[in-house]
């Protein structure tokens, strides 16, 4: 299989601007060796009940609600080889939707997330509108050998009639879906088995610097 990544970087551009999102395999840019490194680090994240429950909202203490999400996450910080290759990747992904969207994308954060047997989300968007938050989604599985019935995939709605379904991915590893954060609609349907995925969104805002950096 040949590879061109300014070729594969348009179709993700004009998929965005077109229909406001789009679903593909991402195994031949990370490769098959780092998919399963991610897998193995948050199936140990997840069996030394390392992750926390994941709120819904803004600020400092989001509400935990169960009856919107239950799933539970861990923040990535970049400081394992794994998370450090796929950071230089989400980076590369970053300045290439720039170049052709003029996003303005300065920067993104990542979770991995955790869905155990009946866990959900409820349709949400991931960023309010003109909040210069979080602008574009990237959600990329971890499973291996899913099946339909095992539940859990994203649906995903239209970008102009927000109750209608667009599209219906599998949580398969390597699998990925990107979308416009303040504009799709999606949710996690219930799962039936164990669900690992990790969560990214790429922003235009800044993280403020402590005071004690501007003296």
């Amino acid at each position: 299989m040949s590879l061109d990544k300014a070729q594969w970087l348009d179709e993700l551009a004009e998929s965005l601007s077109d229909r406001g999102w789009i679903s593909f395999d991402i195994t031949p840019w990370l490769g098959a060796e780092l998919l399963q490194s991610l897998q193995q680090e948050i199936v140990v994240l997840d069996q030394s009940d390392a992750l926390k429950i994941a709120g819904i909202g803004r600020g400092s203490e989001p509400v935990r609600d169960r009856s919107v999400r239950r799933d539970k996450i861990a923040w990535l910080q970049g400081d394992t080889p794994s998370q450090a290759a796929l950071f230089e990747f989400l980076h590369d992904l970053r300045l290439g939707l720039n170049q052709r969207l003029f996003l303005g994308l300065k920067r993104f954060e990542a979770h991995y997330a955790t869905y155990h047997r009946g866990d959900f989300y409820k349709a949400h968007v991931d960023s309010f509108q003109g909040r210069a938050s979080r602008i574009v989604s990237l959600v990329l599985y971890l499973n291996d050998d899913w099946q339909p019935a095992d539940g859990g995939a994203l649906q995903i709605y239209s970008r102009e009639n927000e109750s209608e379904a667009d599209g219906l991915i599998l949580p398969e590893a390597g699998r990925v879906a990107l979308f416009m954060s303040e504009e799709i609609r999606h949710e996690v349907l219930e799962a039936q088995r164990t669900r690992y995925s990790l969560a990214c969104w790429f922003r235009q805002d800044v993280i403020p610097l402590p005071l004690s950096a501007l003296i």
